[in-house]
Parts: structure tokens; C-alpha cells; sequence
């Protein structure tokens, strides 16, 4: 199912949990962070962290030879792996759409762990935060409003982009991080098909 020229192609969880219960289930990649991939994942998939995949991704475009569904929370870093991947030539990618927030919300399997909050959430948390303290602070100190409206731009930005500069600072925290992706075992796992 074509949506325009910059995504390839898109399988909508209905789909994708009809490929894997009639075991012709493609490759899933997962590419958000350890934390979030730790706190809810759909079984099966392997977890390489966008910034790990984009840096690896000639080496782990080796071992994608058949079809591959990117998975991430909303589609968005999902979109953006699947560019990275294009370009380093691999072919059959698809994204989840709608991310996991639909696979949880269509009811299929998940396979949870520690629970934290996502990252749009803390990026709210911050943000509202930020704007909240600036607003009430900027009662008595002058111009300190405008740190509120800063974050506002960058918001703004955040959405028209479809990037997130909060949101990539705050998964670099350990909280976000979860145990180090070791790229040679994905790619061990890859061609074993375990």
C-alpha cells in the first residue's frame, strides 16, 4: 500500500499479524531506543536504536535480504530508518503504521517489560515544564517569557520537521538508554534467524 514517494510502502498491524501467524512474517526492526524497546516490543522483533542503525546500516543491509517492517512508536523514526536504509541500497522495507501505539491499540501481542515513560512524554513533560516556570517567572523578571516562547518555536520546528532535538537529547540519558545495542549480535541473530 503506496502513501506517497517518500515512504516505499506501509503495513498496517492488521496486516502484519496475519504475515506472522501464517508464519510468512518479514524481519522486524525496532529502532527505538533500548528503554522503550525493554518496556514494550512485539515478539520476534530486533532492536537497533535509529542512531546505531544509521551508522551501521551498509553492515546490517547485508543481512536484511528479504522483508524487512520498521517499527517505532508513532512511524516517524521508523520513516526515517527506512531513508537511511533505502539509501544504503536494501530493498523490501516497509513501516508499521501507526507504529506501536497502533499494534497496542489493534490488540495484538506485545511482550513488556520495565515501564517508562516514552519519550513524547517527557519531551511534554520538559517542554510544559519549561514554558510553565518561564510564564510564572516572567511575572517578575523581564524577557524570561521568551524562554517560553523559544521552546514553543522549537516545538513548531519539531512538528514541520518531523524531528524532535529535546526528544534525541533526552534518549541519549541512561534512563531512555536501556542496556548498549551490540550490533554484531543483531546481525548474528540476523543470520541465524533467531
Amino acid at each position: 500500500m503506496t502513501t506517497d514517494a517518500s515512504r516505499t510502502s506501509v503495513f498496517t498491524p492488521a496486516t502484519l499479524q496475519h504475515l506472522i501467524k501464517t508464519g510468512e512474517g518479514p524481519r522486524l526492526i525496532d529502532v527505538r531506543t533500548s528503554g522503550e524497546f525493554q518496556t514494550s516490543h512485539i515478539p520476534g522483533a530486533y532492536n537497533v536504536p535509529l542512531d546505531t542503525l544509521r551508522e551501521h546500516r551498509t553492515e546490517l543491509g547485508r543481512h536484511l535480504d528479504e522483508d524487512v517492517v520498521l517499527v517505532c512508536r508513532s512511524g516517524a523514526r521508523a520513516t526515517q530508518a527506512e531513508e537511511a536504509l533505502a539509501d544504503a541500497g536494501l530493498p523490501n522495507l516497509r513501516v508499521l503504521d501507526g507504529g506501536m501505539m497502533a499494534w497496542e491499540a489493534s490488540g495484538a501481542p506485545v511482550d513488556r517489560g520495565q515501564q517508562r515513560w516514552e519519550l513524547e512524554r517527557q519531551v511534554r513533560l520538559i517542554a510544559g515544564s519549561i514554558v510553565l516556570v518561564s510564564g510564572v517567572v516572567g511575572f517578575f523578571v523581564p524577557g524570561v517569557h521568551l524562554i517560553g516562547t523559544a521552546i514553543g518555536a522549537g516545538l513548531t520546528f519539531a512538528a514541520l520537521s518531523n524531528t524532535c532535538a529535546m526528544g534525541m537529547m533526552l534518549s541519549k540519558l541512561p534512563y531512555n538508554r536501556g542496556p548498549r545495542t551490540d550490533v554484531r549480535t543483531v546481525i548474528a541473530s540476523l543470520r541465524n534467524g533467531s
